[in-house]
């Protein structure tokens, strides 16, 4: 995923909106004076006349319709509270989010990731939402701690989980028992997962290779690190040696070797992220690393059973993970009806009902309680229970990735995938990612 757009603040915009879109944009700030730049910290008193939010997500057609049937849902509730709703894939969201600045029309509410959570943070792009949080208008207290911290920038509730999901590792079900071949279990040690691996290529006489190589996986090498008492990141810093880094991608150029992973080329498709494009819905490959909540839309893809455990290494290194967030913009004109809609669809049990599992396992304990057995889609149910059977054993929660985060996870794919070409060395390619990530953090 490409950085935020460098784009021209449009003349003639809202002057808040001004201030926090050059924030936004990268711009130099032009101070607007006066109360203007203030405006949107005020808490705003109940709202008598009618407002209309803009909201902005991505997602498929079937988040849509969930989310616009729970908006619907507060307007029958707040009658004078209605909204203006724009969606896409996730494929040029953030592009998009930057355009509609250019014309001063930044979403009052809208969806982010941790990719970008602690940059659009420091840039003072995000309502802070900490007041309402202590007052009690956002109420946090049904979410898991991990999650909740997950949602904070140095201290500040920046953003609130819209669902929970982990890491996990997607199986063709199917395929393996054509095979003869057992699937692959939770906390399998790394050693035991390639072993598998290779012989499961081996039973298929090389037609399908046992695992993806997610070696350019930030996801995969994140979980591994913490396996070994390291993090990706520590504060704006990487939390790992170089030496760690070579570990891992010669942990991989093994696995290669050993025929557990395809070709390059096959895997270069799949590191597009694109869920068409997994290996383990192509059938070049018995097993894929993804999100949890991505099973159900990788099952839709798959004629085959497709089933789900945990990454290799201890369960502990997984932790409680916002799979997306939904955030307030600083400018917007209404905060306390954002932070009041924010509240509802993460902790009205009607809200979650509707919302389902789309985004991933609701961030309030209590709706999964009550929404878990009503799930009748086998793949949601394999979802949720994937990561019901996870929440006792998630080790804590990292602070959201530091600003740089994006260009980061792209300088690792590109650096996985000059070694798995053979374009460079393990050596040459780590050197080069160091000093290329330093760069990004420290920008």
């Amino acid at each position: 995923m490409s950085a935020v757009p460098h784009l021209p603040v449009r003349a003639g915009a809202d002057p808040a909106r001004r201030r926090v879109l050059a924030g936004l944009l990268g711009l130099p700030v032009v101070a607007a004076g006066g109360l203007a730049g203030c405006r949107a910290e005020q808490a705003a008193p109940a709202e008598e006349e009618p407002v209309e939010l803009s909201v902005f997500w991505w997602g498929t057609a079937r988040r849509a319709e969930l989310t616009e049937q729970a908006l619907r849902l507060y307007s029958d509730r707040n009658p004078t509270v209605t909204f203006r709703v724009t969606w896409q894939g996730l494929d040029g969201y953030y592009e998009r989010l930057a355009t509609q600045g250019v014309g001063g029309n930044v979403p009052d509410l809208f969806q982010i990731d941790d990719t970008f959570l602690t940059e659009y943070a420091r840039r003072d792009i995000l309502l802070d939402l900490t007041r309402y949080v202590a007052d009690g208008r956002l109420n946090l207290g049904g979410l898991p701690d991990g999650l909740v911290r997950y949602g904070q920038v140095e201290g500040r509730t920046m953003a609130v989980a819209a669902a929970q999901n982990s890491a996990g590792l997607v199986f063709n079900r199917d395929l393996l028992r054509r095979l003869g071949q057992p699937a692959p279990t939770s906390g399998m040690s790394y050693p035991d997962y390639l072993t598998w691996a290779a012989r499961v290529t081996r039973a298929s006489d090389g037609r399908v290779a046992g695992t993806m190589d997610p070696s350019g996986d930030h996801r995969a090498l994140w979980l591994w690190l913490r396996s070994r008492g390291a993090e990706f990141y520590q504060g704006r810093k990487l939390g790992f040696e170089l030496s760690e880094l070579m570990d891992w991608f010669e942990l991989w150029q093994r696995a290669r070797s050993a025929r557990a992973t395809p070709s390059a080329a096959l895997v270069q498709r799949a590191n597009s992220g694109e869920l068409a494009r997994q290996l383990v819905v192509t059938g070049h490959a018995a097993a894929s690393f993804a999100w949890s909540n991505q099973l159900v839309e990788l099952q839709r893809l798959s004629r085959d059973e497709l089933g789900i455990v945990s990454c290799p290494g201890p369960t502990g290194a997984q932790w409680a993970r916002a799979s997306m967030y939904w955030a307030g913009f600083r400018g917007t004109r209404h905060p306390a009806v954002v932070a009041d809609v924010v509240n509802f669809l993460t902790t009205d049990v009607a809200a979650g009902r509707v919302l389902g599992y789309d985004r991933g396992l609701s961030p309030h304990l209590n709706i999964r309680k009550l929404v878990q057995p009503t799930v009748q889609d086998v793949a949601v149910r394999r979802s949720a229970a994937f990561e019901s059977s996870l929440a006792d054993r998630f080790g804590s929660a990292p602070p959201p990735p530091p600003a740089g985060h994006a260009r980061i996870r792209d300088l690792l794919v590109g650096t996985a995938e000059s070694i798995q070409s053979g374009q460079s060395t393990i050596r040459a390619a780590t050197w080069r990612f160091m000093g290329q990530a330093a760069g990004a953090l420290a920008g």
